[in-house]
C-alpha cells in the first residue's frame, strides 16, 4: 500500500538530527522522495547512513541563514528530485551560548544570531519554496517549526527572549503567507512543540528541576516528548490528508498549553 507521502518530493531543512531526523525517517517510511539539509557534512553523511533502514535520501550541506546557500540548496534539490512538493523547515538554535536570555540580560549578539538562525532562515527557505511552487502551480505544502514558548511562556526555566521572539515571528510569517498563497494551492502550517528530547534540548532534559516541572506541565508524557511525536504530526500536515488545512499552529506539547 502506498504511503501517505508516496512520490512527494520533499526537502527537510535541519533533517540530520533531532526532530528533523525523526521526520526524515517517517517521511521515507511514508514513500517520500527526500533531500535533507544541514550545516555539517559529517552529520549529514551519518544521517543518510542511519536512515537507510527507512529508505534512501540525499544530503546537501547548507547554511539556511545565507541567501546564496539557500538558493543553491533549492536549485540542487529541484534538480535531484525533478521539482519540489513539500518543504519542512526544522533547523534552528537555542541561542543561549551566544548571549540569549531574559530581556535585561540578552546581548545584541544573542539577539542577532538567534534571529538569523531561526527567523531569517525561515524567511529565506520559505521564499525560495514559494517562488518555485508558483512556477510549478501544483498543490504544495510548507511546514515550519515554532515553539510553545512563542505563546505560552515559562520564564522560570525557559527565559530566552530572542528565541521566543524568533519563534513568534515564524508564526506571524507563516500565517501571513498562508493567507496570501492559499488561492495558489500552497498550504503553510506550523508545528509548535514543547520540550522534546533532542540533542539541542539536552541541558533542559538533564535538569532534575525541569523534569519535575514537566510531570505536571506535560502531563501526557510526564516528561519530555519524543521527536517521533512531532514526526507523526508533520506527516499529516504535509500529506494530502491535510489538503483542507492551512494557516494553523499545531501545538505538539503533551498538554503544556492547557496545564499549570
Amino acid at each position: 500500500m502506498a504511503g501517505r507521502l508516496h512520490g512527494k518530493r520533499c526537502l527537510i531543512v535541519g533533517g540530520a538530527s533531532g526532530i528533523g531526523f525523526a521526520a526524515a525517517a517517517r517521511f521515507l517510511e511514508e514513500g517520500a522522495r527526500l533531500v535533507i539539509a544541514g550545516r555539517s557534512d559529517d552529520k549529514g553523511r551519518d544521517a543518510t547512513e542511519r536512515l537507510k533502514p527507512h529508505g534512501t535520501c540525499d544530503f546537501i550541506p547548507c547554511d539556511a541563514s545565507d541567501e546564496a546557500d539557500v538558493e543553491r540548496l533549492f536549485a540542487e534539490t529541484c534538480y535531484r528530485l525533478g521539482g519540489l512538493d513539500v518543504l519542512y523547515h526544522v533547523a534552528g538554535i537555542s541561542g543561549r551560548r551566544h548571549g540569549d536570555g531574559p530581556l535585561h540580560e540578552c546581548t545584541l549578539e544573542g539577539w542577532e544570531k538567534t534571529l538569523a538562525a531561526n527567523l531569517r532562515s525561515v524567511f529565506l527557505t520559505n521564499r525560495a519554496a514559494v517562488r518555485r511552487f508558483l512556477d510549478q502551480r501544483p498543490s504544495a505544502a510548507i511546514l515550519n517549526m515554532s515553539s510553545v514558548l512563542a505563546f505560552s511562556p515559562s520564564p522560570k526555566f525557559f527565559d530566552t527572549y530572542a528565541y521566543a521572539a524568533s519563534k513568534g515571528g515564524i508564526i506571524a510569517m507563516s500565517k501571513e503567507a498562508a493567507a496570501r498563497y492559499a488561492t495558489d494551492g500552497i498550504r503553510i502550517n506550523v508545528i509548535a512543540p514543547s520540550l522534546i528530547d533532542t540533542p539541542m534540548s539536552a541541558r533542559a532534559v538533564a535538569s532534575e528541576p525541569i523534569r519535575e516541572f514537566l510531570k505536571t506541565k506535560q502531563p501526557l508524557s510526564q516528561g519530555p516528548g519524543r521527536a517521533e511525536d512531532c514526526a507523526d504530526a508533520a506527516v499529516f500536515l504535509c500529506s494530502e490528508e491535510a489538503r483542507f488545512v492551512t494557516g494553523i499552529v499545531l501545538p505538539v506539547d503533551g498538554g503544556w498549553c492547557v496545564s499549570g
